[in-house]
Formats: C-alpha cells, sequence, structure tokens
C-alpha cells in the first residue's frame, strides 16, 4: 500500500498531491481529519499499524488515499475504496468509495472531486464494472450527481451493539 501514486494536473494542483496512505501518515494529522468526518477515538500506534496491515495484505482491492498539503505536509483529504467481488454480471466487481473528508479549513478547491476521480480511476483500473459511494446523507447528494453518479436504490442500515 505504500507505492507511489500521485496524480498531478497543473500548477495549482501540484500543492495538493493525492497518493496512497502511509503508516507514517498519522504523524500528519490523518487521524484528526477522520474526527471531523465521525467518530474516531483515539487510536494506539500498535492498532493502527496491526489495521494498516490488515488493509495492506488486501493490495488493489482496498486503497486509502491522501492529499497531503505540500507546505504544511499535514493531511488534509482522505478517502477510501474497496472492492467487491460479485458472482453476477459474470464475476464482475464493485468498488464502494468510503469516508471522503476534506479538512474543514481547505474546503471549496474540489479536493472532494479530485479523491472521487483518483478512486474512480483506480476502480476501473482493476476492472469494476461501477462504483458505489456509501453515503446516505441526503446533503451530498448534489455533489455525488455533479461527480456523474446516478441516484438508485434506497440505503440502509442495520448497526450491531
Amino acid at each position: 500500500m505504500e507505492k507511489e501514486h500521485t496524480e498531478t494536473r497543473s500548477t495549482a494542483e501540484e500543492s495538493y498531491p493525492i497518493r496512497l496512505l502511509q503508516l507514517s501518515d498519522k504523524d500528519k494529522g490523518f487521524v484528526d481529519l477522520l474526527k471531523q468526518l465521525t467518530l474516531c477515538d483515539s487510536i494506539s500506534d500498535v492498532d493502527l499499524a496491526a489495521r494498516f496491515e490488515d488493509i495492506s495484505a488486501h493490495g488493489d482491492d482496498h486503497i486509502i488515499c491522501v492529499i497531503e498539503e505540500n507546505h504544511s505536509q499535514k493531511i488534509i483529504a482522505f478517502g477510501i475504496l474497496f472492492i467487491e467481488k460479485k458472482i453476477i454480471r459474470n464475476c464482475g466487481k464493485v468498488g464502494r468509495i468510503e469516508d471522503i473528508v476534506v479538512d474543514f479549513s481547505i474546503r471549496g478547491k474540489h479536493l472532494e472531486q479530485k479523491i472521487i476521480r483518483f478512486l474512480s480511476e483506480h476502480a476501473k483500473s482493476v476492472g469494476c464494472y461501477k462504483i458505489i459511494p456509501d453515503d446516505d446523507d441526503e446533503m451530498n447528494k448534489e455533489f455525488y450527481e455533479k461527480c456523474g453518479f446516478k441516484e438508485k436504490g434506497v440505503v440502509m442500515e442495520l448497526y450491531f451493539d
């Protein structure tokens, strides 16, 4: 998972390179960034290393990308893609996008779209026939439509205590 995966389109975007998560990114604030998205308690270095190893074992089927701001070297955006292997569609694959978050201080620079584009390109490159954002927030509907997604179905959840 530590292979270098970068994308740059213009000089302005070079300030916000996108790449795969590295274990050392904990020191660059990515856990604090996740707290802007949802509940995220403190994570010990041991627990994080174990989870990172587990995710890395999935190779290209589970990736986490980050955007690191060049001048501050702080993680300012984050997104996850995991690949679900199906039986239907000739044993096809579906990409599921989760946990897209951009630091409050840097919003408005279209970094969410950059994350979606990066994850979508990866999903396509590994043979997915579609991608699905795992987001039931009605406020985000317009954002995903701007990214080319179409509304389909109902999202429901069952939480285990």
